[in-house]
């Protein structure tokens, strides 16, 4: 038995909000905790994830409102990992609550916290992980990666629906937004282009222009407009390609074309 399952074991918690100030109130919180060991912090999902896949957690804190991933789809995410943590949401609004615990959320806390409710949600954190499977012994397979971002929220006259990674053909720098360019049309998300170029490089994106980010399996072709400007063509449009990002697409391109991983070089 792994010492964060052990039954007398103090916890080792990570909280997750995009607001620093407000991170750093509720990590104090934790910190006074008796039940809590040790405590990590993220400010963005991404960095969660990184710190998740690289240690272990008995639970995680998470704010909903968050941008690009927001706290519900971290934590749903979380929960399909063969040796999850415990999830508790934290956020201002009571409304989610009905989805967070059909993720399968231990508890579900509104801010402010306070320090007897945080204890109320700590003791269901314990028992909780009382009450987990055992640890996958060594030399068992490694959990699997949670898959970073596969769908982005995108709001539309007040209605939220999702666009999947895989119906994106490029995405567009647009000021603080990014427009992606999809077989229905384009769809603007608040996240710098750089942020979504970490979340999917991996996942077969190249980043061909300082303002442009394109799927690889949606190229057609390469080729040149009447100025010289090398152009990616995909069925929604053409994708301007910057010289020191042209090596490199061909490259990625080739590698894919021979059954290769399109990952990030």
């Amino acid at each position: 038995m792994t010492p964060a399952h052990h039954p007398t074991a103090r916890l080792r918690v990570l909280a997750v909000d995009d607001v620093r100030p407000a991170l750093e109130e509720f990590a104090r919180l934790l910190d006074a905790s008796p039940d809590v060991a040790e405590t990590a912090t993220a400010d963005d999902p991404i960095g969660a994830l990184k710190q998740i896949q690289a240690g272990r957690f008995d639970a995680v804190f998470l704010d909903i409102s968050m941008p690009g991933l927001d706290g519900l789809e971290l934590g749903s995410l979380l929960s399909r990992l063969s040796e999850p943590p415990a999830i508790v949401f934290v956020t201002a609004h009571e409304r989610h609550a009905v989805t967070a615990y059909g993720i399968g959320a231990v508890d579900y806390l509104l801010k402010p916290v306070r320090a007897e409710r945080l204890a109320a949600a700590l003791d269901k954190v314990s028992r909780a992980v009382r009450s987990a499977p055992e640890a996958a012994p060594p030399g068992r397979a490694p959990r699997p990666d949670p898959d970073p971002l596969p769908v982005l929220p995108v709001e539309t006259a007040g209605r939220t629906r999702y666009v999947r990674r895989t119906e994106v053909f490029y995405a567009e720098a647009n000021g603080d937004y990014v427009r992606l360019h999809t077989r229905g049309g384009a769809h603007l998300v608040r996240m710098p282009l750089s942020r979504l170029e970490e979340y999917w490089a991996p996942c077969g994106f190249s980043r061909v222009h300082r303002g442009f980010l394109v799927a690889l399996d949606a190229v057609r072709e390469l080729h040149s407009d009447t100025a010289g400007q090398l152009l990616a063509r995909t069925e929604v449009g053409d994708v301007p390609v910057s010289r020191r990002h042209a090596r490199e697409l061909r490259e990625r391109l080739l590698q894919a074309a021979r059954g290769g991983p399109v990952g990030s070089a």
